[in-house]
Formats: C-alpha cells, sequence, structure tokens
C-alpha cells in the first residue's frame, strides 16, 4: 500500500500560476537591475537603504530611485512628504559621491491612491512601467519599495502588463502573527497595499512590525562603527541620534533599520530566513485576512541582525 503523502490545493487555485510565482521568486543570482521606491524623509532608515544599495555595485544596477509620499511629524501632507523624500535622495547621493545616480531620481505621486482603481501618474510610476517593460519574466526588474505602495501600485493599474516583468520586495505589512496590520507602510494607503497584494505580481514580504523591525541600532554602536568614517556616516550618526531624541528616546535607545531588509533580500547574502505563504491582503480596518487561493509570496520571517549590521557598517565605512 502506498502511504505517499498527497497534496492538494483548495478550489479555485491557479496551479500554472502559483508554480510560475514560485519559480520566479527565487533568490536572484549575480548583478539584476533594480529601483527603490522611498519614503526617504520619513525617518531615517531608508537613507541607510539608499546608501547599502549604492554600495553594493557587485550585485546591484540601480536603473531608478523613486520619491514616495508619506505623511508624519516630518511633514504635513503627502505631497510634502514626496517632495522632501525626492530632496533627501539627492543629498544622500551627494554625501555618498554618487552624484551620477542623480539622474535616476524622480518624483512620485503626490498624494495617496483614492481606490484601488486609480492610479496617480506620476513621473516615477512612468519610468516604473518604462523600465519594467525592459525587462522579462525570466529576467525581472526587482523592485524594493520601502514606503507605502503608491508609486508601485500606480504603475500596475496603469500598465497591468508589468506584473510579468518585475519582483517586488516590500516593506510592509507586520508579522503574520500579529492581530492586525498598525504599520506605516501598510496603513497609510490601504488601496495601495492592496492594489499590490492582490495584483499577481511576484511579492517578497518583509513586514515591518515584528520582524524587518528587529534591525536595531543603538548610539554607542553608530559612534563606534561609523562615526568619522566619512561624510554620509556623520550624517546618518547625528540624524539617527535626533530622530531617536524625537520618537521616545530615552537615556537607552535603539532605532530600527527596517528598510535596509528589502535591499538587503536582492544583495543576498546569508541575513535573512523566508518561507513561502499565501499572501494576506488588508482591509480597511487594517487588518488582515487570509485565503489560500491568493498567489503564494516569499514572507521573510527572521533577520540575523548581528551579521546583517556588520555588512551594513562594512560598506558604509567605505563609501
Amino acid at each position: 500500500m502506498d502511504f505517499s503523502p498527497v497534496f492538494t490545493y483548495p478550489d479555485g487555485v491557479d496551479e500554472e500560476l502559483l508554480a510560475n510565482t514560485i519559480l520566479r521568486l527565487k533568490r536572484p543570482k549575480g548583478p539584476v537591475d533594480m529601483v527603490l521606491d522611498t519614503d526617504t524623509f520619513n525617518e531615517i532608515d531608508d537613507q541607510y537603504a539608499i546608501a547599502y544599495m549604492a554600495a553594493s555595485q557587485d550585485r546591484l544596477r540601480v536603473r531608478g530611485i523613486f520619491a514616495a509620499p508619506f505623511a508624519n511629524h516630518h511633514a504635513a501632507t503627502t505631497r510634502e512628504g514626496m517632495e522632501r523624500s525626492y530632496q533627501e535622495i539627492l543629498h544622500v547621493l551627494s554625501l555618498i559621491g554618487r552624484e551620477d545616480l542623480a539622474g535616476l531620481a524622480f518624483r512620485g505621486a503626490p498624494e495617496f491612491l483614492p481606490d484601488e482603481k486609480t492610479p496617480v501618474d506620476s513621473p516615477a510610476a512612468r519610468e516604473l512601467v518604462r523600465l519594467a517593460m525592459e525587462h522579462s519574466s525570466e529576467t525581472p526588474l526587482y523592485v524594493a519599495c520601502i514606503a507605502a505602495p503608491t508609486n508601485v501600485a500606480s504603475a500596475i493599474l496603469l500598465e497591468p502588463e508589468i506584473v510579468n516583468r518585475i519582483v517586488v520586495v516590500w516593506s510592509g505589512g507586520v508579522g503574520l502573527g500579529w492581530p492586525d496590520c498598525q504599520c506605516f507602510n501598510g496603513g497609510q494607503s490601504v488601496a495601495a497595499s492592496r492594489v499590490l497584494l492582490e495584483s499577481g505580481v511576484p511579492l517578497v514580504l518583509a513586514p515591518g512590525r515584528a520582524v524587518s523591525d528587529r534591525l536595531l541600532v543603538t548610539g554607542p554602536e553608530l559612534e563606534h562603527w561609523l562615526r568619522g568614517r566619512n561624510r554620509f556616516c556623520d550624517y546618518i550618526v547625528d540624524r539617527t541620534i535626533r530622530e531617536a531624541e524625537q520618537c521616545f528616546g530615552e537615556q537607552i535607545w535603539s532605532r530600527p533599520l527596517t528598510d535596509v531588509v528589502p535591499v538587503s533580500w536582492i544583495v543576498g547574502g546569508d541575513f535573512l530566513l523566508d518561507r513561502f505563504a499565501f499572501r494576506p491582503t488588508i482591509e480597511y480596518d487594517r487588518y488582515y485576512s487570509f485565503d489560500p487561493r491568493r498567489p503564494m509570496m516569499r514572507y521573510v520571517y527572521y533577520v540575523k541582525r548581528d551579521q546583517l549590521i556588520a555588512d551594513l557598517f562594512e560598506k558604509l565605512s567605505r563609501l
């Protein structure tokens, strides 16, 4: 008698789509084309992510850097948040001596998606569509989205074909064990998050809360490893300390470098653990809902904090 296990998919699952999605979510080997979608002025981790990306030229070919909208204590409106992010991208590129990448920076949407059917047109969304259409499912464009996915969702709505030509690595949502989705990137624009999650685009989810936010740095570490190394290092140490003081910093504090994790997934290295999972969606009450008929994703569930911080600091010190 044959006792080998038999696995059957739930009714309604497109098995061919599922298999193709899994194949396209292999970790990239060798240099790949990528773009970064970033709300850079939102906090301090995006600046680290830009510098880490630029310092990983052996693994990445940067094709675009897109400013995303946000609103918080650094920007009263989404339009102001996007514009301040755009200017901060240029500032960081200047600090790290990569003004050659400034021509790849584009302003994104000035506001969030009004609904799940209406894109917010912008230079960034149009450039993402253009770049994606130069790629294929065999050689995709990697999109590290470290913001509310307004620009990415808008590009998908403008040209749905790009879901077959890109892989999105998103710093959004929360750990799947958390009861709600009260996170910044996933919750600021629920409509955009739903477009991304339900589009079928190959997706790597590196959730912020309870996973990527474990990539913590402290003041003494920054002073020891980065202070005095170069202009960017001095700038980001000072910015990180100020942010800690503004955001509940006490005598002992740490700050998460959450948005470095999606870049790290594309860079490679033994810094992250992930697995396949059926992707959730985010409801308008900002809670997850689950359905095993949805496409699969790669889900980052653990960050090897010390190893990744060591790689990050070493690369930043050499800028």
